[in-house]
């Protein structure tokens, strides 16, 4: 059985062995390294999660290669109602003989749980591009798209995702960007207060991203230097706080702070 927000034995012993605590002293791909040589050699598969530590900011990390896994997005049933919690995912993947092991909100959404921005699941556009400008931290421009295509993961800049000419199979709108191109929002201040728990994804390489979500409220500025100097991304993106939520199947962690828009994740066939 998952409890909620990591609370477990077998949390706590993943804890101790895997958290990685380093000082950035430039070498980026070394902290990933040190994760993806633990993972291996707990026999553990490539989406699994474990806790991280970087200048006092600590946080759950979850690498994913694309290569040997499939991520998907979900957001409504068969029947177009939103499923908003991962136990409503679980409900639907049970009836294909699946399960979720790894989930995590993947953007922000309305009142009615419809999307903010874009939203391509399995190739379909589910939801347009929103280039509008407006309040609130989606419209912190620049804002950009986590997507996934026959050339491999990005994070993109909204702007130009239209003249992207790939075949996007999965995308998710969201904002801020964290991280582009190696450089942080410039909207981000090191001296700001406001702080939440946070979430976000970066972009490793064009098969390797890395979903990641504080484990303490942190500023913008605090969990834009983990995935840059902390985890080496080029490129991030935010996808939300207060609502931000994991489910981590290795950390026997089932978040259930709130109500969900897109969720994205991996699964598993039912044992």
């Amino acid at each position: 059985m998952l409890m909620r927000r990591g609370n477990s034995p077998h949390g706590s012993t993943l804890r101790k062995r895997l958290s990685i605590r380093l000082k950035h002293d430039g070498h980026w791909p070394r902290i990933l390294t040190a994760i993806s040589m633990t993972l291996a050699s707990t026999s553990l598969f490539a989406a699994e999660c474990a806790p991280f530590e970087f200048q006092e900011t600590r946080a759950i990390v979850c690498r994913v290669d694309i290569r040997e896994e499939r991520l998907q997005l979900f957001h409504s049933d068969e029947q177009g109602r939103p499923l908003k919690y991962f136990a409503a995912v679980n409900r639907l993947l049970k009836a294909r003989n699946e399960r979720l092991v790894f989930g995590m909100n993947a953007g922000m959404y309305h009142s009615d749980f419809s999307p903010v921005g874009l939203l391509v699941i399995d190739g379909e556009q589910r939801q347009p591009l929103n280039l509008a400008n407006d309040e609130g931290n989606f419209f912190l421009k620049p804002n950009g798209v986590f997507l996934i295509s026959d050339q491999g993961a990005k994070v993109v800049e909204s702007s130009t995702y239209p003249r992207l000419n790939e075949k996007v199979s999965l995308a998710s709108q969201s904002g801020p960007l964290l991280v582009l191109d190696g450089e942080l929002h410039p909207a981000f201040r090191e001296d700001s207060t406001s702080r939440n728990i946070r979430n976000g994804v970066g972009i490793l390489s064009a098969h390797e991203v890395v979903f990641a979500i504080s484990e303490h409220p942190v500023t913008f500025h605090e969990f834009a230097i983990l995935f840059r100097n902390g985890l080496g991304c080029k490129d991030a993106l935010f996808f939300d706080a207060t609502v931000s939520s994991l489910y981590a199947e290795n950390l026997e962690r089932a978040d259930l702070r709130s109500s969900l828009g897109p969720i994205i994740g991996i699964t598993r066939p039912l044992e």
